[in-house]
C-alpha cells in the first residue's frame, strides 16, 4: 500500500470510506447518512462529500460504478480491499480530540459587550439546541433499542456514540440553565457584573477531577 496514497486522505475520506465498509452508497446517499449520522460529530458541506469519493477512486481505495435507476444514471461507490487496509491502518492510531465550536459560547465570552437580555436570550437559545438536537438522538436510540434501527449488526458501535452524543446534549441543557441562574442576577450592564466566589470556587473544584491516566 502506497504511503503517498495514504497521505493524501483527511478525517472527511476517512468518514467516507468508513460508510463505504458498511454497504456501498451513491454520493446522494452518502450525503444524506453524512446529514442523518456522521454530520452531529463531523459536520461538512455537501460540496465536500460530493468530492470525497471521487478522490477515493483516485487512490485506488473505492471503485465507481455506474447504474441506471430507471432511465436517470447514477454512480454507486464501493469499498476496495486496499480501502479496507488503510481504514484499518487510520482505526490503528488513535485520533485528534474534539475541537469544540460554538457561536453561543463565544457571544457568552463577550457578554460585556452587550446587556443581561443578550446573554439571557443566548443561554435559552442554547438550551433550546441542545433539547431540540436530543430528539433525533432519542428518537434514533429507541429506533435501534426496539431492533429496528437500519444497521442493527452495527448496534454495539453505535451505542458508544449515542451515550457520547446524549452526555453531550444533557450537558449542554444543564450548563445553559446553571448560566442563565447566574447571569438572571447580573446587573443589565454585564461589564460590571460582579463574579459569584462560591460558583467560581465550585468550578475550580469540579475541574480538579481530570487526570492523565490508563483506566484500562
Amino acid at each position: 500500500m502506497s504511503r503517498d496514497r495514504g497521505s493524501a486522505l483527511s478525517t472527511t475520506s476517512y468518514a467516507i470510506l468508513g460508510l463505504l465498509s458498511v454497504r456501498s452508497w451513491s454520493t446522494y446517499e452518502l450525503a444524506q447518512q453524512m446529514d442523518r449520522s456522521l454530520g452531529r460529530i463531523w459536520p461538512r458541506a455537501k460540496s465536500k462529500i460530493y468530492e470525497e469519493p471521487k478522490k477515493l477512486v483516485r487512490h485506488g481505495l473505492a471503485r465507481a460504478e455506474r447504474q441506471l435507476v430507471g432511465r436517470r444514471p447514477r454512480t454507486v461507490y464501493a469499498i476496495t480491499p486496499e480501502g479496507r487496509q488503510r481504514l484499518a491502518a487510520w482505526l490503528h492510531e488513535p485520533g485528534d480530540g474534539p475541537q469544540l465550536e460554538c457561536e453561543q459560547l463565544l457571544q457568552v465570552f463577550f457578554a460585556e459587550a452587550g446587556t443581561r437580555a443578550d446573554t439571557l436570550a443566548t443561554l435559552h437559545a442554547a438550551h433550546t439546541w441542545a433539547v431540540e438536537r436530543n430528539q433525533g438522538n432519542l428518537a434514533a436510540a429507541r429506533e435501534y433499542r426496539a431492533g429496528q434501527g437500519p444497521f442493527p449488526e452495527r448496534a454495539a458501535q453505535l451505542l458508544l456514540v449515542s451515550r457520547f452524543l446524549t452526555d453531550y446534549y444533557r450537558l449542554v441543557s444543564e450548563w445553559a440553565d446553571w448560566a442563565a441562574h447566574i447571569v438572571a442576577d447580573w446587573p443589565d450592564d454585564p461589564s460590571v457584573a460582579v463574579v459569584d466566589a462560591d460558583q467560581f470556587a465550585e468550578t475550580v473544584r469540579r475541574a480538579e477531577w481530570g487526570r492523565v491516566e490508563r483506566f484500562l
